[in-house]
C-alpha cells in the first residue's frame, strides 16, 4: 500500500474512532422530562404514554428513578383478561389502576413498592387497559372504583 492509501486508512480509523468515542461518551441519562417508551397523549391534563406492544409492555416503567405527577403509563392489550404486573427493575412505588373496556377503574393496588418484586399483582378480573401512576396520584386525582377515566385510545 502507497503512503496516499495508508494516511487515508489512518483517516477513515481515526474518524470512525471519534465517532464511537463520542457516542459512548455522550451522556444519555432520562430526566423526568424525558419519557422513553411509547406515543404520548395529553388528554385533560393528564398525560399518557401509550405502550401496546410486548417489548414496550415489558420494559414499562422499570428504571425510572421517578414518575411525574399528572402522568400514567397506559398498558393496552388486544383483549381483556387478567394479566400479571410485578416490580421488576422498578426504582419507586407506583399505583397499578385496572381499567375495562370503556375506561373505567375496575381496581387500584396503591403504592405499590419496589420490594414486592417478583410478586405478581392481578386485577380481580378480567382488564382491557392497566394505568401506571406514580404512588398517591390515583388518591390526589379522586379516582377510585367506578370512576369513568377518557383515556387517550379509540376503540374498535
Amino acid at each position: 500500500m502507497n503512503k496516499r492509501g495508508v494516511l487515508i486508512a489512518l483517516l477513515v480509523v481515526c474518524g470512525v474512532a471519534l465517532a464511537l468515542f463520542a457516542y459512548l461518551g455522550h451522556d444519555r441519562t432520562t430526566t423526568d422530562s424525558v419519557i422513553t417508551g411509547g406515543q404520548e397523549i395529553m388528554v385533560e391534563g393528564f398525560r399518557y404514554e401509550i405502550v401496546d406492544t410486548d417489548a414496550l409492555r415489558e420494559l414499562g416503567l422499570g428504571g425510572r428513578a421517578s414518575i411525574p405527577s399528572e402522568y400514567g403509563m397506559l398498558f393496552v392489550f388486544e383483549q381483556a383478561d387478567r394479566y400479571g404486573f410485578w416490580m421488576k427493575g422498578m426504582q419507586t412505588s407506583i399505583d397499578i389502576i385496572w381499567l375495562s373496556e370503556d375506561g373505567t377503574i375496575l381496581a387500584i393496588n396503591e403504592s405499590v413498592s419496589p420490594d414486592t418484586y417478583p410478586k405478581p399483582f392481578y386485577p380481580p378480573v378480567p382488564v382491557r387497559y392497566v394505568l401506571e401512576t406514580r404512588a398517591g396520584e390515583a388518591n390526589a386525582k379522586g379516582w377510585d372504583v367506578g370512576t369513568k377515566l377518557n383515556l387517550p385510545i379509540s376503540r374498535k
